[in-house]
């Protein structure tokens, strides 16, 4: 399985980050589950990251079959109605960046 991340690095808003949360949540969240061959979407949300370490208040996480899969969904047609619903969730809550890693997952029972 692939597993596609998207890292937000920055900061919300003062005061706005249930705002940011809801706006992901019901603006934003539609678009990633819209594309094409996707298996899963998780959203995850920051709570509390070592003194020091790098802000990410979200994280998304894209679960695909193949590489071939992330390949196709990026040049569909959702990606750019993600990418307008995403960044206008941005410019009212956000600064920073976003970066994305691409990764093969590997499980094992405990």
């Amino acid at each position: 399985m692939i597993t596609r991340y998207a890292l937000f690095e920055g900061e919300i808003a003062a005061g706005r980050t249930q705002d940011f949360r809801d706006a992901i949540l019901t603006e934003v969240l539609p678009t990633w589950k819209a594309f094409p061959g996707a298996l899963a979407v998780r959203v995850t949300f920051a709570e509390e990251r070592d003194e020091g370490a790098p802000a990410y208040p979200l994280i998304l996480a894209i679960d695909y079959p193949d590489l071939a899969a992330v390949e196709a969904a990026l040049a569909s047609p959702a990606r750019a109605v993600s990418r307008a619903a995403t960044q206008g969730v941005l410019a009212r809550f956000f600064t920073g960046r976003i970066h994305h890693h691409v990764t093969t997952a590997h499980s094992y029972a405990v």
